[in-house]
């Protein structure tokens, strides 16, 4: 236990934490915390954990797997987005290790477990990139928000990437499955894959790694392509990334649900919570859809974006029928 820290026992540092929350989020949003947090009560209980500063990662590992075995994974993952913000909460009050937060890890969803309706639209993407080419060119949203849009890559392949994975000459990114070296593909080897930026896409990348990014390793000693202040950054923090970079107020646009954004639990704190939000998911089935809809076979999606035919037919391509006429249409014109 660190010197630094405060004894915070945890029926007390989630009394603390609702506090904290209850003058700035609506009661319904108060009462599904409590209710979040109450089985994290219960699972100190049952592990005799009578001081959160006792909590490591490997403790919060285990706290996954025990709660998963009762609900589904992409109910876990909602759940795990408060627990990750009341860490956040109890390291500022000195109760648990600054960054426990990014130590916890939720279990990657299985293909098509969102809803076919939750995807970023083509325009949306437009939009939001072409604010972020004028106002945050380079930044690291920028880098994150191409790349997933661009290829169509789950966020986990997005964490795998290392500046060694750049190939300039050919304006791509290589995708390794690197399971011993701390990062996996989704699909293990058979996941593994050059895929073309193009010079546009590409120059974005490399001038972010010119003059942004965070100088950092990892404990494998590889260098990160997407780096946060505490190096290669995890699963649920490019989420965090995503959502908020997903909101139309984010990127220019005003608010499409009438919230003022001084005061929208979505801005402060909760960044899932805007209904208009997207998680990187809906990206990559927004961009599946988008390379469909721009004529790119679908055998060529299907390698680019590593997913099956079947599965990218059933859970991906969310065109509506007279989109896919259109692509049709096209590509009988073309042949004439």
């Amino acid at each position: 236990m660190s010197d630094d820290l405060q004894p915070l026992p945890p029926h007390e540092g989630v009394r603390r934490f609702l506090d904290h929350r209850k003058p700035s989020v609506r009661d319904s949003t108060l009462q599904n915390a409590r209710t979040r947090l109450n089985w994290f009560l219960s699972w100190c209980d049952e592990r005799d954990i009578t001081n959160l500063n006792d909590l490591t990662g490997r403790a919060l590992s285990d706290m996954v797997a025990w709660r998963r075995e009762d609900i589904k994974a992409i109910t876990l993952q909602k759940q795990l987005s408060t627990i990750r913000t009341a860490l956040r909460y109890w390291a500022d009050i000195e109760g648990v290790p600054e960054g426990l937060a990014e130590k916890l890890h939720a279990p990657e969803l299985p293909d098509g477990a969102e809803s076919r309706d939750v995807h970023l639209e083509a325009d949306r993407a437009e939009t939001m990139l072409e604010y972020l080419d004028r106002y945050q060119y380079a930044s690291r949203r920028h880098v994150v928000m191409a790349l997933l849009w661009r290829t169509g890559m789950r966020r986990s392949a997005l964490r795998s990437l290392d500046v060694d994975d750049l190939r300039p000459d050919e304006h791509a990114i290589v995708l390794e499955h690197r399971i011993d070296d701390g990062t996996r593909l989704k699909n293990g080897e058979s996941g593994e894959r050059w895929v073309y930026l193009g010079p546009e896409w590409f120059q974005i990348v490399a001038d972010y790694v010119a003059d942004v990014r965070f100088e950092k390793t990892d404990d494998e000693g590889r260098r990160p392509l997407i780096t946060s202040r505490y190096g290669r950054p995890t699963g649920d923090t490019i989420y965090t990334w995503v959502n908020e970079a997903t909101q139309p107020c984010q990127y220019g646009e005003p608010c499409p649900h009438d919230r003022d954004p001084a005061t929208c639990e979505a801005r402060t704190g909760y960044p899932s919570k805007c209904p208009s939000s997207r998680s990187p998911h809906g990206i990559r089935r927004g961009s599946i859809t988008a390379h469909l809809n721009d004529g790119v076979a679908p055998e060529a999606t299907s390698e680019r974006m590593d997913v099956s035919l079947d599965v990218l037919y059933e859970h991906y391509d969310v065109r509506t029928e007279r989109e896919k006429m259109e692509v049709r249409k096209k590509l009988l014109d073309n042949d004439e």
